[in-house]
């Protein structure tokens, strides 16, 4: 078991440790009032794996629980699906002493956080993921979001979750893909902060120290989360190969690509663009496309390039006329450039 502590607005304890989805509803004690009421919300894929088993941990502990559960995807994460949320939230009766518990994946994460952010203004809630990308990334740091079909996480607030439960058992019902998928995000905080996560990744079985591959990502996370909670600054580093990445997911209507996927894309254009600057250490590429192609990631996309600066116009990281694009020096040490959208053309002609 590896216990961690986030010192942000609010404190709250990420908890790694096998089998701990059966104990939910003991963790909960802690936090809340018995008799308190929670709505569960899961996915068509997450719900019928584990639902029940959090659900009834939850009923044993002494709170009432509502489930809701809605097509697992992408797709569903929009405003509509945000209001059966509500929905549930209301018919269940939740005050501010209520909660919200978020079982699954980074869509699941994100909606549902969103929607603790702002029913009455705010409840509380537990995360609960299930999928290796929400274990080390989304679940993490008080993002919440929904996609509009102009853009990824458009719409969204900062929330701090009360707890994160971290359980590695739910991986392995985890089909390849997705796993792999994760993998992009493991391999994004090695660009950015630690050679030596990059190089565990690279030479070791993962599949043997995936409990020490979670805490080293979620205590980079941590770290970064507490010195810019509300990304104005360091945090944005954690966006790197995203500008790109979100940009391709959107053109694909948020279907073809998965996000790791598409993340993994954008840091190589992204460590490309910074070798053709003459800032990433030359070799950093090939580099990045050896670590993705370990997981069967894909490196590269046919998509023109003038599409994708088009799609950059809604990256949350443009403020006014420029943009902040998360570079590398080299492995292990990224850092933010601002600079004004219109050169992205220009510093893009590598990739062409």
């Amino acid at each position: 078991m590896k216990e961690l502590t986030v010192n942000t607005s609010r404190s709250y304890k990420i908890r790694i440790e096998r089998g701990c989805i059966g104990e939910t509803g003991d963790f909960a004690k802690q936090l809340f009032k018995p008799g308190s009421k929670a709505v569960l919300v899961s996915d068509s894929n997450v719900f019928p794996l584990y639902g029940e088993r959090v659900k009834r941990s939850l009923e044993t502990a002494g709170f009432s629980v509502r489930a809701f559960s809605f097509p697992a995807g992408e797709e569903s994460k929009q405003l509509s699906s945000v209001a059966q949320i509500y929905a549930e939230c209301a018919e269940h009766r939740l005050t501010r002493s209520d909660f919200l518990v978020a079982l699954g994946g980074g869509v699941t994460g994100d909606m549902a956080g969103f929607a603790a952010a702002t029913y009455l203004r705010g409840i509380p809630f537990i995360q609960i993921p299930t999928s290796l990308l929400a274990q080390i990334d989304s679940s993490v740091g008080g993002k919440t979001a929904v996609d509009l079909p102009q853009g990824k996480n458009l719409v969204g607030a900062f929330h701090q979750p009360r707890l994160v439960l971290i359980d590695p058992d739910t991986l392995e019902t985890l089909p390849p893909h997705f796993l792999s998928d994760g993998m992009a995000e493991a391999i994004k905080y090695g660009c950015i902060k630690s050679r030596e996560l990059f190089d565990m990744i690279c030479k070791e079985d993962i599949h043997q120290n995936m409990e020490e591959l979670i805490y080293r990502c979620v205590d980079i996370k941590r770290e970064v989360v507490e010195r810019d909670e509300f990304d104005t600054g360091e945090r944005m580093l954690l966006n790197f190969g995203h500008t790109f990445g979100h940009a391709l997911e959107k053109l694909y209507g948020f279907g073809k690509l998965s996000h790791g996927e598409a993340v993994g894309i954008g840091m190589v254009m992204m460590a490309k663009c910074g070798e053709g600057m003459g800032i990433t250490k030359p070799g950093t590429t090939n580099e990045i496309i050896a670590a993705l192609r370990k997981f069967q990631l894909p490196t590269s996309d046919p998509m023109p390039i003038d599409q994708i600066l088009s799609a950059t116009a809604f990256d949350k990281k443009n403020s006014g006329g420029m943009i902040g694009l998360i570079l590398l020096k080299q492995i292990g040490e990224g850092f933010i450039d601002r600079i004004y959208r219109d050169r992205l053309t220009e510093l893009t002609e590598v990739l062409e």
